[in-house]
């Protein structure tokens, strides 16, 4: 979609948005006006009935003083006078009557006069829109085909010496949370170097040499394996905020000084000592590893493609910013998760927006297809500005879609980035879900279920017919605590805008974070290759702009290394398996899936429940008032940019209303309810309430 259909898009949206608002503000004041006219009318009405009920007995009790025998012209009198006031209340009551109609006639005309206007507004918006369409058609058609000439040209006579194998689709599978020693450390990977092709090794651990202190103790700790599938229900979830990593990368009483080249120095010390402040009772657990049969999945694609062990995460902190710098090669001075701060004065209703845009920005720009499939409905990517304009053209697909979209013939994105399943979907009475039940391999989820995704990912590319045109990238956003021996190296900062309401510790983006897992994966690369170039996220997008032809984002893609040396067979392998063994048997189960307690019954009981445990003094509402978690905020931002895309004027001001009064976890778990009925099964709280409330109000003022 060109910057031309996003501009057409959302002057229709902005169009239809205002078309909406004056509508429902042309019925509100008509109908708070008739009413008006009707309480007016009815009072005027008893004013009548009032004076001329006084009136009439007053007549009587003259009449009754006054009308005897002897004096029967008093008596008529007493009828006429009370005659009267009989005719005159009935012509009053008359006269309001037929003021009370012609007022409400008059509002109703006004009414149906404004919204006509409306209407015109919006078909004019709708006609004009087609028009634009038409144009921006056009143009896109053009100017991609002169892209395409001159690529073709560029390909014929200005082709590259040595320039990699044609790759038509990149996928990215970007997990979650794992270090690169805590799933590759003890796997004792060999193969053949990526540049020298010399026989070498992964840079793994080892017991007598890597090691921390446990603070609680004093004693010292070494890696060891096996590490626990899943966390929860086990220990606490590490922690990886920006100040948290500091201390798991420089140690105890380490700080960070605000200036270029500001990090203190690095010796991997702090890992126990960070999860031991996360409130781990058994912070050694932090410095385990995962065996290779645990994890067979990843562990037989490391030796069957390539394994990238120096594969940094873009910034030494957590989720949030570090995919940004996947999908935009900044974070636009993004350094913690998303605070109330930076969602609401920046990016509300807008996403996360960057001075040189995304890398989704420029495949359009570029007039490359490409697709978001989402494991769940609240992607992070989502957060990015513009998406709910993409979601519109079809750009966003549900995984359960995956398969069937890359096995037909037609399929021809160049880039698709895979979101996983961040967790358990279900709300409670702990706030939204904590990740158990999701594939996102988050220290709360099992890491099986994250192994059977890769797995379908993996063997869906391989047997379908674009498998010889693809590379597939499978990496981890940042390690989520845990330890790994290898010290991060010093980087380029992007070098581009930093929008000030988006920073929370002043981080210059000069530092890499720790290492995590990256294994590269295609047909065009040898078998058992172990590269020890050092990349970040970055090197994802560098790779596909130099394959593709486009210019870098900022200066951090610009200066990453790519890994297109890695493409180097003459032809594509036929050797590679069509099938990956089976994962492990972790022992956890989960009431699975996004299916459970997703009904409107269910989330309206849940909604209700929630609503009287907010209410409560009792120790399990207490526990629901603490704050709720940077991710949580995150989610519900996403959540709140979905559910503005399909809501009318006025329940739009109400949700962003609603999100700006979340506080805590049961804040969060109600919201997430409310957007769950609106997207999945078109119930609109705010809009049941706000009509209950309205008929409310009318029956009072009838009564």
């Amino acid at each position: 979609m060109s910057t031309c259909t996003k501009w057409v898009d959302q002057i229709i949206i902005t169009c239809k948005n205002w078309s909406q608002k004056v509508d429902y503000e042309c019925t509100t004041w008509a109908d708070e006006g008739s009413n008006q006219c009707s309480k007016w009318a009815d009072e005027g009405s008893n004013q009548c009935s009032t004076w001329a009920d006084e009136g009439s007995n007053a007549c009587s009790s003259w009449a009754d003083k006054n009308c005897h025998w002897y004096s029967p012209w008093n008596c008529v009198a007493g009828w006429f006078c009370q005659a009267y006031y009989w005719i005159a209340k009935w012509v009053c009551k008359a006269y309001y009557w037929v003021a009370q109609w012609v007022c409400k006639v008059y509002y109703w005309i006004a009414k149906w006069v404004c919204k006509a206007f409306a209407w015109i507004v919006k078909v004019l918006c709708t006609l004009w829109s087609w028009f634009a369409k038409l144009v921006c058609v056009a143009w896109d058609f053009l100017r991609c085909a002169f892209l395409d000439i001159v690529r073709g040209v560029g390909a014929v006579f200005g082709g590259r010496k040595g320039a990699a194998p044609k790759i038509e689709h990149i996928f990215v599978l970007m997990l979650e949370n794992r270090s690169f020693d805590h799933m590759f450390g003890m796997s004792g990977i060999t193969g053949i170097d990526a540049v020298s092709g010399s026989p070498t090794s992964i840079n793994g651990v080892n017991s007598a040499v890597n090691t921390n202190v446990n603070p609680v103790d004093g004693t010292t700790v070494p890696v060891s394996t096996p590490a626990d599938f899943v966390l929860k229900d086990i220990d606490q979830d590490p922690g990886h905020e920006f100040g948290e990593v500091v201390t798991q990368l420089c140690g105890v009483g380490a700080t960070y000084n605000p200036v270029p080249g500001g990090y203190p120095p690095i010796n991997n010390s702090g890992f126990i000592k960070g999860y031991a402040d996360s409130g781990s009772a058994t912070p050694g657990r932090i410095m385990k590893c995962f065996s290779p049969d645990q994890l067979p999945v990843l562990n037989a694609l490391a030796q069957e493609f390539a394994i990238c062990d120096n594969w940094f995460s873009s910034l030494p902190g957590p989720t949030w910013p570090n995919r940004f710098f996947m999908l935009a090669a900044t974070s636009g001075g993004l350094d913690g998760s998303p605070s109330k701060a930076d969602l609401i004065e920046a990016t509300t209703v807008e996403g996360y927006r960057f001075e040189n845009g995304n890398i989704f920005d420029s495949l359009d720009n570029y007039c490359f297809n490409w697709k978001i499939f989402e494991g769940d409905e609240f992607p992070v990517s989502f957060a990015l500005n513009g998406m709910n304009l993409n979601a519109l053209q079809g750009r966003f697909k549900d995984f359960e879609d995956f398969e069937s979209e890359v096995s037909k013939a037609g399929f021809n994105e160049k880039f698709v980035f895979i979101e996983p399943q961040y967790g358990e979907s279900d709300v409670g009475i702990t706030g939204p879900g904590d990740y158990a039940c999701g594939n996102s391999m988050h220290p709360l989820n099992d890491v099986t279920r994250g192994e059977r995704l890769i797995k379908k990912v993996y063997e869906t590319i391989r047997n379908s017919p674009h498998w010889n045109k693809s590379l597939l990238v499978i990496l981890f956003d940042e390690h989520g605590g845990f330890y790994d021996h290898v010290a991060p190296p010093k980087t380029v900062p992007p070098g581009d805008t930093v929008s000030a309401s988006y920073v929370q510790n002043n981080f210059k983006f000069d530092q890499l974070g720790v290492r995590v897992p990256a294994v590269v994966i295609s047909p065009w690369i040898k078998k058992g290759v172990i590269d020890h170039t050092v990349y970040d996220h970055t090197s994802c997008l560098a790779t596909m702009q130099r394959l593709y032809g486009m210019t870098s984002l900022t200066d951090r893609d610009k200066a990453a290394a790519d890994f297109r040396h890695l493409l180097n067979l003459g032809s594509p392998r036929t050797d590679a398996p069509t099938a990956l063994p089976n994962v492990a048997n972790s022992g956890f189960t989960c009431e699975d899936d996004a299916s459970v307690g997703e009904s409107s019954e269910a989330l309206i009981a849940k909604r209700s429940e929630l609503l009287q445990l907010q209410d409560q003094q009792k120790s399990e509402s207490r526990q629901l008032r603490q704050p709720m978690t940077p991710m949580q905020l995150g989610f519900a931002h996403v959540a709140l940019l979905k559910v503005l895309q399909v809501s009318a004027y006025p329940e739009r001001e109400q949700w962003k209303e609603h999100f700006k009064l979340i506080h805590s976890k049961v804040d969060v778990a109600i919201f997430m309810a409310e957007v769950k009925l609106k997207l999945n099964h078109n119930i609109d709280i705010k809009k049941v309430l706000r009509e209950a409330k309205t008929e409310n109000r009318r029956y009072k003022s009838n009564r």
